[in-house]
């Protein structure tokens, strides 16, 4: 497995935490985020993924073995897409758009794009390595 592409593909997933936080969320403004999940994108809970973000970033810059803690990142993604699927299941899109279309994409994004990264994830956890 390329070295750069599991590096690029750690970058990725943090620049998209990170900027989709920041952007959707407008700077921790957008209160429509926190209103239609309270628990889950409380500010705290968008800064964790924040964290999150960082955290992937730094994963990059990792010159050994990373495959248990890539193992970790597709747990975590793997939880949230769940939660994204139950919130679906449960609220309407429509509604949320016609309050605040940034939150409405928020939400239509952010678990399609933890399946995605979660994928990515468990791909460099079964391949065990990475070289650099």
């Amino acid at each position: 497995m390329s070295g750069k592409l599991v590096r690029n593909g750690l970058v990725a997933a943090g620049v998209m935490n990170i900027a989709g936080v920041l952007l959707f969320s407008r700077a921790f403004t957008n209160n429509a985020i926190n209103e239609a999940d309270p628990v889950v994108m409380s500010d705290f809970g968008l800064l964790m993924i924040v964290v999150w973000g960082l955290a992937y970033i730094s994963a990059a810059f990792i010159n050994a073995n990373i495959k248990w803690l890539a193992g970790a990142f597709a747990v975590e993604k793997l939880v949230y897409v769940v939660v994204w699927v139950l919130w679906l299941s449960e609220n309407s899109l429509s509604a949320l758009y016609s309050r605040d279309l940034f939150a409405g994409a928020f939400f239509s994004i952010y678990g399609v794009n933890d399946l995605l990264f979660m994928l990515f994830f468990g791909w460099v956890f079964l391949s065990g390595h990475r070289d650099q």
